[in-house]
């Protein structure tokens, strides 16, 4: 199962930073970048979270996940498209899916993951959804659709709002901004692990 906190940021020193406070499971989502740098970034983050005991997620580029000896990425419908799902089954990597309405989420049970993810669930300032909020009732809705596979609420995911998203059928609720705009991201991060330990499995 998945820690119900999950955090998401762009760069290895923000793992670094927020993975004292108690993040446990944390998706690396690096946009443009050269494939070194990627590359680095990638080894460094994996490296950091096993180190903690940490889970690492990597976005998008499985490629360099295979490489790096990653053992998580999380996919995007767009990389559907693209990504080789039997290599990357044979290189032993979960792989999580995003989901925003009901094409989408039978696209993504075709590919058996081992999460899938619905959003957003409120209104996101982290970039242009060309789809509505999802609310928590539709949280509640895919849950019993998916059964077992584990699923994760995100977009719009504050500290306030993290225990209703987890209580209406979330596994994790995802967050990106509440923490990595807030004044003080470290303590807002161990606020979070505080709120959300119930829920752990």
């Amino acid at each position: 199962m998945l820690d119900p906190f999950y955090m998401i940021v762009d760069s290895s020193d923000w793992i670094a930073r927020l993975l004292p406070c108690g993040v446990r499971l944390v998706q690396l989502r690096v946009k443009e970048a050269p494939d070194d740098i990627l590359s680095a970034e990638i080894r460094k983050a994996r490296a950091l979270c096993e180190t903690a005991g940490a889970q690492l997620v990597v976005n998008d580029y499985w490629r360099h996940a295979i490489d790096a000896g990653c053992d998580f990425i999380h996919l995007g419908q767009s990389d559907l498209d693209t990504a080789d799902l039997p290599a990357i089954r044979r290189a032993g990597i979960s792989i999580g899916v995003s989901t925003h309405d009901e094409a989408e989420l039978f696209r993504a049970l075709e590919t058996e993951p081992d999460y899938i993810a619905l959003g957003p669930v409120y209104p996101t300032i982290l970039k242009k959804m060309p789809f509505a909020p999802q609310g928590l009732a539709r949280l509640g809705e895919w849950k019993k659709r998916i059964g077992a596979i584990p699923l994760v609420g995100i977009g719009g995911v504050t500290l306030e709002r993290a225990a209703g998203v987890l209580e209406a059928g979330a596994d994790s609720a995802a967050v990106v901004t509440d923490i990595t705009l807030s004044a003080d991201p470290e303590q807002r991060a161990r606020d979070w692990t505080k709120a959300t330990r119930r829920f752990a499995h």
